[in-house]
């Protein structure tokens, strides 16, 4: 038997017993209900009959018959009891329907009437029958003595009517209960079929399991999130590329993400090795929107951590420009040391000591002053880089006077990473703008463990309209493809060290841009 088949079963078997305890239930509680109407029903009558001041008197007097059987049989006859007895407080009849009854002394216990109590839903036979009965005292009118006592019972039938009428309406509306169980659980075994397309348990099973295997044996980061940009499927992997919870059921919208994610969601379209900035990472990222049945049903994220060969690439690029800008200054030094060797040679030795001079005093032979204002090799090797960087493209890259870092850096590639970009920057924006000279300045300054940095060009500035997103994946000024990481991922490496970079100057007509960098905890404070 199919598992649908079987819920079914098991379901409709639920409801039958569920209807069936809640009528058993019912019909107990409407049972006792009843008798309590009839037993308190009895004892108002009784009460009504006990109150009555000829009733009061001839029970007192003890006098049988007369006036108290008319009032019994009148209050029997308008109440449809099945009897109203008068008894006194030796339990004799003084009224009772039967007339041959008078005188004669009651078959049931009336003692708890006569000590002064009510007697109320008493199920006992007496010479009626099997009946429903309360009985109350008759007191004297100054309420001090118990001078006999009223009884008033219904035939057991009334109630045991009233309770089968009751009963038949119930059991019908437990048909009807029953019915509408029945039919909903087929809608929803239906529906089950439906939402399930039809697979077993067993069949689930094994998805979930395949799923799991494949979500967390491969080495890529996967989400996947319904039409409602829910997440509803992720792996480890993508929550340590993404270095964000990923929590099912939470809103894509209220995920720190990139936004070129967010954007790449939102249009639906493929995407194919899309890069993207998550923390310290750079991802390539894949999106597909899937559909089932001719309807969608979300978009599944792919993500693959690029961010160790972007590293390596630009350690490469770094020690590239070094080596490049060492090859250039060995020609010059050689060519130099060559004209100094031909004056002393010829013996021109007063010429040769003002070439050394002139050497001495010129901008590109002051490894001296580098040295003395910035003890890091690490940042004097990607300075002397990027200075040579910057004459190769007819460029001047000049470090500020007030640089000063005496200490090292404890993070070289954060470093690297945000003086780098900020630098590589600002030589574009200097090369493409109308002044020349073209000029970048730089400026370090250390302030505890804290590195400021300050990095202004002589370009034509910011435009407005990039101000606001120009930390921004993808936003850039430059015209080729494939750029608009660089600051986006200065500001992520800077903020991971508790720091920022921001644009402190769009710039105002006389300089360019200025970017200010803050790096807490980047230098050691031992000096």
């Amino acid at each position: 038997m199919r598992f649908s088949r079987q819920v079914l079963l098991l379901q409709i078997g639920v409801v039958v017993l569920v209807v069936g305890i809640g009528v058993a239930l019912v019909s107990v509680l409407l049972s006792r209900t009843l008798n309590e109407q009839y037993g308190e029903r009895a004892l108002a009558i009784a009460k009504s009959v006990a109150v009555d001041p000829v009733v009061m008197a001839d029970t007192a007097a003890k006098i049988p018959g007369g006036a108290l059987q008319e009032r019994a049989l009148a209050v029997r006859e308008r109440t449809d009891a099945l009897f109203v007895v008068i008894t006194d407080d030796n339990s004799i009849r003084l009224a009772h329907p039967t007339p041959s009854e008078i005188g004669k002394k009651v078959s049931t216990s009336a003692d708890r009437a006569l000590a002064g109590l009510d007697d109320v839903n008493t199920v006992a036979s007496g010479t009626l029958g099997l009946s429903v009965r309360s009985k109350t005292p008759i007191w004297t009118p100054d309420h001090r003595r118990v001078v006999g006592e009223v009884s008033v019972g219904f035939e057991i039938a009334d109630p045991t009517g009233d309770f089968n009428r009751l009963l038949v309406i119930t059991l019908l509306f437990a048909g009807g209960a029953l019915l509408l169980g029945a039919g909903a659980s087929a809608l929803l075994n239906r529906r089950l079929r439906r939402v399930t397309h039809g697979l077993e348990p067993h069949e689930l099973t094994e998805l979930l399991y395949e799923r799991e295997a494949v979500l967390h044996g491969i080495g890529e980061g996967v989400l996947a999130v319904d039409d409602a940009n829910r997440v509803s499927v992720r792996n480890d992997e993508a929550e340590r590329l993404l270095g964000t919870e990923l929590p099912l059921g939470a809103g894509l919208s209220e995920l720190e993400l990139s936004p070129r994610l967010h954007k790449a969601v939102a249009e639906g379209r493929p995407v194919d090795n899309l890069l993207a900035v998550a923390g310290n990472r750079v991802l390539v990222v894949n999106s597909r929107a899937v559909r089932l049945d001719d309807r969608d049903i979300g978009t599944v994220l792919t993500f693959r951590d690029r961010t160790d060969l972007d590293t390596l690439t630009r350690e490469l690029d770094g020690i590239r420009a070094l080596s490049d800008g060492l090859r250039a200054q060995r020609h010059e030094f050689a060519n130099r040391l060559h004209t100094l060797y031909g004056l002393l040679q010829l013996g021109h030795h007063t010429e040769a000591v003002e070439y050394l001079q002139t050497l001495t005093d010129s901008p590109s032979a002051r490894p001296s002053e580098l040295g003395d204002a910035v003890a890091d090799p690490y940042l004097q090797a990607l300075l002397v880089a990027k200075t040579e960087q910057a004459q190769e493209k007819g460029l001047t890259l000049k470090l500020a006077d007030d640089t000063w870092v005496p200490t090292t850096v404890t993070d070289p590639i954060a470093a690297n990473t945000v003086i780098g970009n900020l630098v590589d920057n600002a030589l574009h924006a200097a090369r493409m703008g109308p002044r020349r000279p073209a000029t970048v300045e730089i400026s370090l300054l250390a302030e505890g463990g804290t590195l400021h940095l300050s990095v202004v060009d002589s370009g034509p500035g910011v435009p407005e309209d990039l101000r606001g997103t120009l930390f921004d994946e993808g936003v850039s000024t430059k015209i080729a493809p494939g750029h608009g990481l660089g600051l986006a991922l200065a500001r992520q490496a800077a903020r991971a060290h508790g720091g920022d970079v921001w644009l402190a100057g769009p710039g105002d007509g006389e300089t360019g841009a200025l970017f200010v960098a803050k790096l807490p905890g980047m230098l050691t404070e031992d000096g």
